[in-house]
């Protein structure tokens, strides 16, 4: 007898259904946290703010997320200026301490301090601070 030409029954259509509900619930829940990446105009950033946003963005990203506590390698930064100390090491969450720590790095993140000039530094907190 040739089956492959018999209609699937219904519960075979409904197990097929629930799989294709399964996996685009799936999809849902792991895009959860993506959203668009949205403009600097959309976040109000200043043209210091923006040019910061394009150093974190090439130096930065890699390792931190910026719009989320949750880290990839390193911690993630959401906030990282509206707390009285930074989670990690316990420093004051000040400009001074944090730059120090993109300068010259601290555990295992590197010093960017021979890859960022002064004003890439001063540009990267301005947009920090916008996190």
């Amino acid at each position: 007898m040739d089956f492959s030409l018999r209609r699937p029954t219904q519960t075979a259509r409904n197990r097929r259904f629930v799989g294709w509900l399964c996996a685009a619930a799936l999809l849902l829940l792991t895009g959860c946290d993506a959203e668009r990446r949205k403009s600097d105009a959309e976040l109000g950033l200043n043209p210091q703010q923006a040019a910061g946003r394009r150093v974190y963005d090439r130096h930065c990203d890699q390792c931190h997320e910026p719009y989320s506590t949750r880290g990839k390698k390193g911690p993630g930064l959401k906030g990282i200026f509206k707390k009285e100390y930074l989670s990690e090491s316990g420093l004051p969450a000040n400009d001074d301490r944090v730059g120090e720590i993109i300068r010259f790095g601290r555990s295992k993140m590197p010093g960017f301090g021979q890859t960022l000039d002064q004003q890439q530094v001063q540009d990267l907190l301005a947009y920090l601070h916008t996190l």
